[in-house]
């Protein structure tokens, strides 16, 4: 309501992820990372080549920090523990905007490069 625009409620979900385990879609399954930092419950779902990291890392950026339950310090440690360990061609689909890879973001993003760290 705050932009004018009245929104339905969401439901409530039917599950919950828990980090280790595997998740199907079909055929293929995803690992689940608990990725904190953006916001307390982030996840991130690893398959074969691939992760789909929601809004935790995404191409020359990371997730906002500034909201509730946030904190930068903890998403870097996500992002390096659970991300950062993946090989550099891994492909990653982030929440939003266009895919990258794991090598491209270790190398270039400014906020795992260390151009925008805050001390």
């Amino acid at each position: 309501m705050a932009f004018g625009i009245r929104v339905e409620s969401l439901p409530p979900p039917d599950r919950e992820f828990v980090p280790g385990e595997t998740v199907r879609v079909g055929t293929v399954g995803f690992t689940v990372r608990h990725a904190p930092g953006h916001s307390p419950g982030s996840v991130c779902l690893v398959g074969d080549g691939v992760v789909f990291t929601g809004d935790v890392l995404f191409a020359g950026s990371i997730g906002r920090t500034d909201l509730p339950g946030a904190d930068f310090d903890t998403l870097i440690r996500s992002i390096e523990r659970e991300l950062l360990v993946l090989p550099d061609s891994t492909m990653v689909y982030s929440g939003h905007g266009p895919e990258t890879t794991v090598g491209r973001e270790r190398g270039t993003n400014p906020f795992l490069t260390g151009v925008h760290r805050v001390a």
